[in-house]
Formats: C-alpha cells, structure tokens, sequence
C-alpha cells in the first residue's frame, strides 16, 4: 500500500535525463517507486500532463530568523523550493551569548532588510551553542533546512566590541576556531563571510567580518577540512575582484578542500559588465589550477530592486553615503532637508563606487508613497517630475523623501527582461564555474523579489523562450546544488531517496506580481508574491502546498553537516 500516487505524470528527474511518462509512488517519507503502479494508495493524484520534479534547492537564503516566526518560510514553497541553505554571508544568529543579541539583530536589520521589530518580537534569542538553536527548530518547519555558521556572529562572540576594527589576536582565532568546529559538530554546513563594501553594521562600521585578515580567513576555512560534508560561501567584493581576492578565495578553498561559492553575477550584456563578469568568473580557472574549486551563484530571473532611504542598504555604498545612511532618522531627515548638505551628498554618491549606477536619481520611479503631498507622483519617474516642475532630479528626490518621513518605495528600472539577456542567463547557467542560486529569500523584504527566481526561470527561459529543456533548467535547481553541498538522498526524483516532489503544470506556471504583505511580527511589512502551476509540493512525503495555499503540514527535515550531507572534498 503506497500513501501517495502520482499517476501518468511527465518525470523529469533532475539528472539531465530525458523526460518520460510514469508513475511515482511514495511510502512515509521516501520515494518507493518510479514507473508503472498498479498497487494502491491511500491518496491517487492524476498528473497527466504535469512535470513531476524533485523539490527545488535554494543555496542562498537568510531564512534564521524567519523561521522563528513563519514555519512555512514562505513565499519559497509556493516556487517550489523544498530545501534551503541559510546562514549565508557570515550573518547567523548562533552562537550566541545573551549580551550580544542586541548588536546582531540590529545588524541583520541594516543589512539584510530585516525589519528590527520583527526580530526583537519574532526571534526569542535564547539559545547559547549553534546546536541549541537548531534543535529549537528542528521539526517546526515545512521544509528541509540546513545552515551555515557564520562569521561576524563568532567574531562577535570571542571579541565582543573588538571585532569591529581590530584583527583577531593568534587567542582570539584559536577561539573562533574551536566555537567554529563545536557548531560545526552541531550540524553547522560549514563557513560563511563576507567583505562586501554593502555590508555595513547599526552604526555604520563594516560588519564584524570585514575586519579580518586574510590569514583570519584562510585559518577558519581550514576547520572545514575535518568535517565530511561541509562548504564554504564567501562575498570577496562588489564589483570587479582584484587579483589578490582571487588568489584569497583559492587559498580558502584549497585550505578547506572544500568548494567555496560567492554571491553574485547577475547577467547584463552591458561590454562593462560583460567584462567585469569574465574577470570574476575567472576565479574558478585560478582555483582549480590552485588546488581550490570556486563557484560563482547566479539568480536566474531580473532583478528588480526598492531602495529606501530609511533603511539605507544598497544606498550605503554610495561614494561617502555609509555614514549618512546609518544616522538615526531625525537626523537623515535634517541632512536630507538642507541645501547645502543636498549638494555634498549628490557631489560623493557620483564619486568612484562599484555601485555609482543607482545615482542616477532621474531613473528612480516612485513607488510607495505615505504622504498626502506626495500622492501626485506616485508611478513616476524622478526625472518626469524634475522635468515638469524645473528642478533638479536630486532635489525632487530629497523632498519626496523628506515629505514621507523617509518610507518612500524608490524602483530602479528593471533590467535584464529582454530576450538578449535572457540568452545570456542560459550560457552562464551552462557554465561549470557558475551555478544557479542567489535569491536571497528571507532578507532584504523591502527591496528584493528574487524568491520567486525559480519560477521566473520556468516561465521566462523554458515556457515563453524555449531557450532550453525543462530537463536542463530542472536539473541547474535540483541535483547541481545537491551535488555542490553533498546533500544525501534529495535533488532527483530516484527510489529511495527522500519524497522532495513538485508536480507542475508547464502551461500555466507564472510569477504573481509582487506586493505588499503586513504580515510580520510588529505589524511590519515585506515584499511578497507567489505563483501559478505548482499544483502540489511535498516535502518528504507530506504535501505542503497545493494550488498556491500552504497546507498545515511541517514535515521538514533539519539537515546537518556530516548526518545528511557527504564528502564534498575537491581533492
């Protein structure tokens, strides 16, 4: 007796294998049997003309605190997505000592778009080790969940104050070394970071992991070589990378004999960006002639981004804008109000920075906007308003800005829609130094909509394009991350391994326009959106999403490194 049949259903395995009608049988948590079933099931679904696809795999989430307060970790289900990774970025919420909660729920608030009443009402910070805090989660959640330990929290944790503008003393990183391995040993997935020039902390310091060493980094990544199944993610920069970080994440790789990905070539046929890219991209050659194996994410959809003056992410690499951004909100407003001080602004942000682009103030469109004088220009560009009113792009802004109190939703234009572009999305998923993943879910909840990257995918490359088979995109979000992290038994549709299945309609499969959602702790709100075509989503063999509607049930597995992943060594 199988509990669940899906019958006549279209097979796409995750392998790359070519498609093929069958029948899939599930018994509890596993997948009993692909092909013809005769037998009977407690439920029998008809999938004639459907895909039925191994559960999507998102290596790239900040889900931590989420998860204390949506056991759903919505929107990612409703796309299909029926594991993550969190823990990226060197931002993890464990270890923990009680004195320094504060400090880092502040610095998820900056700069991961969390909101901080969210995280001071959602997360009970009450745990001290990493295993403490997954075993407050484990068996709470809808889907499959692993994650890795991250570094500002342990240089938080041995350093106190001191992580922020000092390097680690040979204690100091013998101490990080051992809380590193402890919470590896915990179930950690093994070592993020992150020296990004956008990750900046509540008082507008780089985040503790930007002040390390190189050896600092080198050091902790090696503490992955004693543990089976683990990896390395890590930002080296934004924008074109030096040579001496390409060397650096090579070191770190081979260190570990552990891959180690970074976070993030977004696809542009810009010649500047094209360049850029190729460079980057290079770093995988330099690791592999290294001893090293190095992976560049890609998030396979637009992007399509809300800057906010309130929160001041993104708007913080500005040339000279990290501090102005990090000023408590009276102060921004008097800053934002003054002429003078209008000038000083615009003159830094159009200064060298990797992210000069979104100083073109005039391109900005007005989105959400909380104040009556402001209801004339929502929908449209600065530039249009500057124009019909005679003044300067700059000086409409900061007045739309100043009038809502800083809270208005600014669009950059969305880029990358195209045909063009969408045929470069496919050569780079095609190659073996990338992999597709990236989406950020669970952060950045007033600026980003990557979540819904996999179906954007489905939709834009595979149904409206035809660029490439639904055996290629599947496989790019199923077994290739699998594969990467040594997840055991998920990431293909093959007996006996665990019943992480998506059975979908190819005719219908579609984005939902994101919005505005108030559904987080402390009334605070975040971007959201859903889907069409994913009729039904298991998750180790209990279904958690049917026709676009969570169901109540939490059968998600906590995944820890060693137990439910294996050997990733590159050597």
């Amino acid at each position: 007796m199988y509990d669940v049949i899906i019958k006549n259903g279209t097979v796409v395995d995750g392998t790359g294998a070519e498609r093929r009608v069958a029948d899939v049988g599930i018994v509890d948590d596993r997948i009993a049997t692909i092909g013809s079933i005769d037998g009977d099931a407690v439920r029998t679904i008809d999938a004639t003309g459907k895909m039925v696809t191994p559960g999507f795999i998102d290596i790239h989430t900040h889900y931590d605190a989420q998860a204390h307060w949506d056991s759903t970790l919505s929107p990612s289900p409703l796309h299909g997505i029926t594991t993550i990774i969190g823990g990226n970025c060197g931002f993890t919420i464990a270890p923990l000592a009680p004195e320094h909660g504060d400090y880092l729920m502040r610095m998820l608030s900056r700069v991961e778009g969390m909101p901080l009443e969210s995280l001071q009402q959602g997360v009970p910070w009450n745990w001290a080790s990493f295993g403490e805090w997954l075993d407050q989660l484990d068996g709470t959640l809808s889907i499959n969940t692993g994650f890795m330990v991250g570094h500002s929290a342990l240089r938080r944790l041995v350093m106190g104050e001191r992580s922020v503008g000092n390097e680690a003393t040979p204690e100091d990183l013998d101490a990080m070394k051992k809380l590193l391995a402890k919470s590896i040993e915990e179930g950690g997935f093994g070592f993020s970071s992150s020296w990004a020039t956008t990750h900046n902390d509540p008082n507008g310091q780089p985040v503790p992991s930007r002040h390390c060493s190189e050896e600092e980094l080198v050091e902790l990544s090696r503490v992955c070589a004693d543990f089976e199944g683990t990896s390395l993610e890590f930002i080296p920069a934004v924008g074109r990378f030096p040579q001496d970080r390409i060397e650096l994440i090579a070191r770190m790789s081979a260190a570990a004999n552990r891959p180690l990905n970074w976070n993030l070539i977004a696809a542009s046929t810009s010649p500047k960006q094209l360049e850029v890219m190729e460079n980057n991209l290079g770093a995988g050659d330099y690791a592999k002639a290294h001893g090293g194996k190095v992976i560049a994410l890609t998030v396979p959809s637009p992007l399509t981004t809300r800057l906010s003056f309130e929160n001041g992410f993104v708007l913080d690499a500005l040339n000279g804008w990290r501090e102005p951004m990090a000023l408590p909100a009276d102060e921004k407003l008097e800053m934002l109000a003054d002429a003078g001080k209008r000038r000083e602004l615009d003159e830094l942000a159009q200064g060298p920075s990797p992210l000069r682009g979104i100083a073109k103030w005039g391109v900005l469109r007005v989105g959400e906007v909380f104040s009556e004088e402001n209801q004339q220009y929502q929908g449209r560009t600065i530039g249009e308003i500057a124009e019909d009113e005679g003044r300067s792009t700059f000086d409409v802004l900061c007045d739309i800005v100043v009038n809502d109190r800083l809270q208005t939703g600014l669009y950059s234009p969305v880029r990358g829609d195209d045909d063009e572009t969408w045929q470069l999305r496919t050569e780079i998923w095609a190659d073996e130094r990338t992999m597709v993943g990236g989406t950020d879910a669970g952060a950045h909840l007033d600026l980003l909509t990557t979540f819904n990257a996999t179906t954007s995918m489905l939709e834009s490359a595979v149904k409206k394009r035809d660029l490439i088979s639904w055996e290629q995109a599947v496989n790019y979000i199923t077994d290739q991350p699998a594969q990467m992290y040594g997840i055991q038994d998920r990431g293909q549709l093959a007996e006996g391994f665990h019943a992480d299945i998506n059975v979908i309609d190819p005719q219908t499969i579609a984005v939902h326009p994101p919005q505005a959602r108030y559904d987080l702790p402390g009334g605070a709100w975040r971007l959201y959106g859903g889907a069409d075509g994913f009729d039904h989503v298991f998750c180790n063999g209990a279904e958690i999403a049917a026709g676009g509607e969570f169901t109540e049930n939490r059968p998600g597995a906590m995944l820890r490194s060693g137990t439910d992943t294996k050997d990733t060594g590159i050597n």
